[in-house]
């Protein structure tokens, strides 16, 4: 598992972080808070004290690409987490309205970009309502207004973030495996694709693990579970390559997988958006073989 940083706030305990955790560090200069939250969950009015949104829907995707939630340059990252107020010494919690569902994307694109003093809040928003913590209005889509720009710095990692022909030659390497985070429906391709004119079905090869079932109550499962639900879909297979449908629940597998132990994971960021269009990528429904 890598390495988390130290700041004003104290050191990381991990990936995750607990409602009480943050609750004791929400105002102590330097700690940051995100609503990533997508799509129709962003509507709840509501967020913890202080939070700043990280709009995966907006500044946070690369939108000259004809796909959604697709991940942007370093200058373009740089430039929105910049009028977000971030800087390189803060400490970051990310979270969403659901419990873990696309604040997993916020962490990973922040550890994409080499910030490490990054966790999620383990539960979102329901864990932390449900502990009896303060909350604020907010507008679904307000400005944000921040008292001066951050002096964020990335630090581009290169392999957290992959395209089609690197999922191609995982699917054909033994060492690899790649994970398909999507429902078992989709998967099977009993089901249309939410997104028009893609094709319903798998990679041949890859492997299903629905990103609610490594979560019990919109929480990560503890890290043995996590292990034994990794093992169960890997095998003995260290390499992982986790894809979805757009990008975003995969990094929900890309957490659980870091919180198990694996040390090669990559995000698939077309993930079935891509792989799906009609092309000669190839498409299956039949059931995954070994």
């Amino acid at each position: 598992m890598a390495g988390y940083g130290t700041s004003a706030t104290g050191a990381l305990p991990g990936p995750l972080v607990g409602v009480e955790w943050l609750a004791g560090r929400l105002a102590v200069p330097g700690t940051v808070v995100l609503d990533a939250s997508v799509g129709a969950h962003r509507a709840t009015g509501r967020r913890i004290p202080g939070a700043r949104r990280f709009d995966i829907d907006g500044a946070m995707s690369d939108h000259a690409v004809p796909l959604p939630h697709t991940m942007p340059g370093a200058v373009e990252f740089t430039h929105a987490m910049r009028a977000l107020g971030v800087d390189g010494t803060d400490t970051v919690v990310v979270y969403d309205t659901v419990g873990i569902y696309s604040c997993a994307r916020a962490w990973w694109m922040l550890r994409a970009m080499g910030f490490d003093r990054v966790a999620v809040l383990d539960g979102g928003l329901p864990a932390w309502e449900a502990a009896g913590r303060p909350v604020e209005r907010c507008e679904p889509d307000s400005a944000e207004r921040v008292e001066r720009a951050g002096d964020f710095t990335p630090r581009p990692r290169p392999g957290m973030f992959v395209g089609g022909d690197a999922v191609a030659e995982a699917l054909a390497d033994p060492r690899s495996v790649v994970l398909d985070a999507r429902s078992r429906e989709r998967y099977a391709g009993s089901v249309a694709e939410p997104r028009p004119g893609l094709r319903a079905g798998h990679m041949p090869g890859a492997v299903n693990l629905p990103f609610g079932e490594i979560q019990r109550d919109g929480r990560m499962l503890p890290a043995e579970e996590l292990r034994s639900a990794f093992a169960a879909s890997a095998g003995d297979r260290e390499r992982l390559v986790v894809s979805c449908g757009s990008g975003v629940t995969a990094c929900v597998l890309a957490l659980g997988a870091e919180l198990a132990g694996y040390g090669e994971v990559s995000v698939y960021d077309g993930s079935w958006s891509e792989w799906g269009l009609p092309s000669d990528r190839p498409v299956t429904t039949a059931p995954a073989s070994g």
